[in-house]
């Protein structure tokens, strides 16, 4: 059985999907991006400051399906400029520190709302 998962602590969705989806002991989040939950406002800024946002939004979504990012076993990071690789990675780091997830990091051309991140993660609950 699967469970849906939606909090107002983190963007809502912006189309026609769930924030995150509970199945079989795992939480699959959609993809997540740079927007302030407080006031639905994207969070501009360089890279660093958009990466930190989005975490920030996984990590609140997580926490909301009872679980968190200690407990992601796969993200997909997707990033406007694969030369701001090494920047994500420091902010991912601050969040992910041990027990490192699985995760792919891909250049696309755009995202949603023309933001230079967005990360989606699966996570055993």
């Amino acid at each position: 059985m699967k469970k849906i998962i939606c909090t107002k602590k983190a963007p809502a969705a912006i189309g026609p999907y769930s924030q995150a989806i509970e199945v079989n002991g795992f939480v699959f989040t959609s993809g997540v991006i740079p927007i302030d939950p407080k006031t639905g406002e994207l969070v501009t800024g360089s890279i660093e400051v958009q990466a930190e946002q989005a975490i920030k939004n996984l990590s609140v979504l997580l926490k909301e399906a009872g679980t968190s990012v200690d407990n992601v076993v796969k993200t997909t990071v997707f990033i406007k400029n694969m030369d701001d690789f090494a920047k994500v990675n420091e902010i991912y780091a601050t969040y992910f520190t041990t027990d490192f997830p699985a995760r792919s990091c891909v250049e696309v051309a755009r995202l949603p709302k023309d933001v230079l991140i967005e990360i989606e993660a699966i996570a055993e609950k």
